[in-house]
C-alpha cells in the first residue's frame, strides 16, 4: 500500500507541490512517473475527454460519458452536458435507422444514381412521417375536447425545446427557445440530398437515356411480333383480331 508521505512531484502550470500519494514503493504517484510505466493506458480517442488537467496541462485520461465529450471531473454530469449528449444520442440512433450499410454489390453509375434516387425518397418519406407524428402528438396535447387551442399551443416541439439548464448562480434556471427537432433537421438534410441526387441524374441524362431505351425496346418487340404474325399466315377473320388480342397480352405483361 502507498505510504502517508505525499508525491515528490510538483504542477508545472501552477507550481505546486503534488498532494497525491506516491504508488506502492516509489515517491512519485502515476501522474509524475518519469518512465510512464505506471500510467493506466488512456482509452481510444474517441471515447476519451477532452477536458485538460489544469495544474499538469495535460489532457485527461479518462473516457467520457456515452454521447458525451467530458468526464465527471470536466463537467459530463452537468445538466447541460446530459442534455447535448442525449441529443447527440438521439441523433446517431435517428442516422442509424435511416440508413442501413451493406456489401459491397455489383452496379453500374447509372444504377447507383437512379438506386440513391429511390432509396433517398424513401428517407424523405419515413422521416416526413417522424415529423407529423410530432406535429399530431402536439395538436393532441394542445387541443381541448371542445376543439380549442390552449394557451401552450404557440410552443410547437419541432421548433422550441429547453436549450439551457443551470443549476445554482444568479443566472439559475431552465431556458426555453427556438430550436429544430433533430428529425426536422434530418428531414431537411435527407430532402436537400434528394434534390442534388435528382439533379445529378438529370445532369447525366439518364431520364433521357431511359425514355430512348423503352422506346427501343417497344420497337425491337413490335417488330418480333409482325414477323411473328408474317410467319404464321393468317387468315382475314385472325388478322382483324390481331389488333384485339396483341394489345390486351402487352397489357397483361406490363401490369
Amino acid at each position: 500500500m502507498p505510504g502517508d508521505t505525499p508525491c515528490v512531484g510538483v504542477w508545472p502550470i501552477t507550481g505546486k507541490p503534488c498532494k497525491n500519494l506516491p504508488c506502492d514503493g516509489q515517491d512519485t504517484c502515476e501522474a509524475h512517473d518519469p518512465a510512464g510505466d505506471r500510467r493506466a493506458p488512456a482509452p481510444p480517442e474517441e471515447f476519451r475527454c477532452t477536458g485538460t488537467n489544469r495544474e499538469s496541462g495535460e489532457r485527461c485520461r479518462r473516457a467520457h460519458a456515452k454521447g458525451g465529450k467530458a468526464c465527471r471531473s470536466h463537467g459530463g454530469n452537468g445538466a447541460n452536458a446530459r442534455k447535448g449528449a442525449k441529443a447527440r444520442l438521439i441523433e446517431e440512433k435517428a442516422a442509424r435507422l435511416v440508413h442501413t450499410y451493406g456489401r459491397k454489390i455489383e452496379t453500374t453509375a447509372t444504377q447507383a444514381l437512379l438506386d440513391e434516387v429511390q432509396w433517398t425518397a424513401g428517407h424523405v418519406e419515413w422521416l416526413r412521417e417522424r415529423v407529423q407524428q410530432l406535429e399530431e402528438a402536439h395538436a393532441a396535447s394542445t387541443e381541448d375536447p371542445n376543439g380549442t387551442t390552449r394557451a401552450n399551443g404557440g410552443r410547437h416541439p419541432l421548433v422550441w425545446g429547453i436549450t439551457r439548464i443551470k443549476e445554482g448562480g444568479e443566472d439559475y434556471g431552465v431556458t426555453e427557445e427556438a430550436a429544430p427537432s433533430v428529425w426536422l433537421q434530418m428531414y431537411w438534410r435527407e430532402r436537400d440530398h434528394l434534390v442534388k441526387v435528382c439533379a445529378a441524374t438529370v445532369k447525366a441524362g439518364i431520364d433521357e437515356r431511359m425514355v430512348k431505351l423503352a422506346e427501343d425496346q417497344g420497337k425491337l418487340v413490335a417488330d418480333v411480333i409482325r414477323a411473328i404474325l408474317g410467319d404464321l399466315d393468317l387468315s382475314a377473320d385472325q388478322q382483324a383480331r390481331v389488333h384485339e388480342i396483341v394489345p390486351r397480352h402487352l397489357r397483361a405483361l406490363t401490369a
